[in-house]
């Protein structure tokens, strides 16, 4: 999985005891963040004005992207009256899988390898 932001979790997920004790500040993280209660997935969060992002959003499958602008209505929505959903319609941690994400991921892989060919030379040797 290549990212073009900086990360800890390989290191984290090496060390099994590591993962263990972070676990729980983690889901806690998850539910004081606040984007559950408004509906939202962790991958609706991510900014747009990125090329990498806009080009990912255009390769989501249309009820995917028609479930994306949903949530993000009825979140803004909800934001703008002050109010958070009812507890039935938050988004449970289950639910909340990255759909974007490896979207992104295959789109900066493509470009990595685009860039690689680009600068390929070739020797010819007789």
């Amino acid at each position: 999985m290549a990212t073009s932001y900086p990360t800890l979790a390989p290191f984290i997920f090496k060390r099994p005891w590591l993962a263990n004790m972070l676990k729980p500040v983690a889901k806690w993280y998850g539910n004081a963040a606040g984007y559950r209660q408004l509906g939202l997935r962790a991958d609706d969060l991510i900014v747009e004005e990125n090329e990498n992002v806009i080009k990912a959003l255009k390769r989501l499958p249309p009820k995917e992207a028609y479930d994306r602008v949903y949530r993000l209505r009825r979140a803004f929505q909800a934001s703008a009256t002050h109010k958070l959903l009812a507890k039935s319609e938050w988004t449970k941690p289950e639910e909340d899988v990255p759909y974007l994400r490896p979207l992104i991921d295959q789109i900066h892989a493509e470009d990595k390898e685009r860039a690689a060919l680009d600068s390929l030379t070739i020797v010819k040797s007789h």
